[in-house]
């Protein structure tokens, strides 16, 4: 199973645990005018051959990016284990905060496909690319950014 699979099945099944419903989390990052779209998120229960699930819903504040290339600043997540890759994880939040270690939901990360393998940073960075919209396969990320680059690192 792809390892990007493997992560988000685990951490969906972590994360339905919880009770999100009703729950609007507020943009705590670097200055970003799209973080804070991308956070505007509802949840539904819906189900599907695996069970019950609470179904993230993409706000239309969101779904107007759809399409579009937009800068996101945040935190790189290698997705292997690797020192540099082609595709990693973009987290709005610091790594000890991040979806993957409970805190934050799936709206507060994004798959990013650079156009070149990049090298692991571990400071801040700022990431462009033409975002993506997933609604529809629960084994990816709700948000994608493709033909995506590394722009540079953010000052903290």
């Amino acid at each position: 199973m792809h390892l990007m699979k493997h992560l988000f099945i685990t951490t969906l099944s972590l994360f339905s645990l919880a009770d999100v419903s009703g729950q609007k989390m507020a943009y705590n990052g670097f200055p970003s005018l799209v973080w804070p779209k991308l956070y505007d998120v509802t949840y539904v229960n819906d189900r599907d051959e695996r069970g019950e699930y609470q179904k993230l819903v993409i706000s239309e504040s969101a779904r107007a990016l759809k399409g579009k290339v937009v800068v996101l600043p945040g935190y790189m997540v290698p997705l292997e284990n690797q020192t540099s890759s082609d595709r990693i994880m973009l987290s709005s939040l610091p790594l000890n905060a991040c979806f993957f270690c409970g805190v934050g939901g799936p709206e507060t990360v994004v798959e990013v496909r650079l156009k070149k393998e990049t090298p692991y940073i571990d400071q801040p960075i700022e990431v462009k690319g033409v975002l993506k919209l997933n609604e529809a396969d629960p084994d990816e990320l709700p948000y994608i950014l493709e033909a995506a680059e590394v722009i540079g690192t953010v000052d903290r």
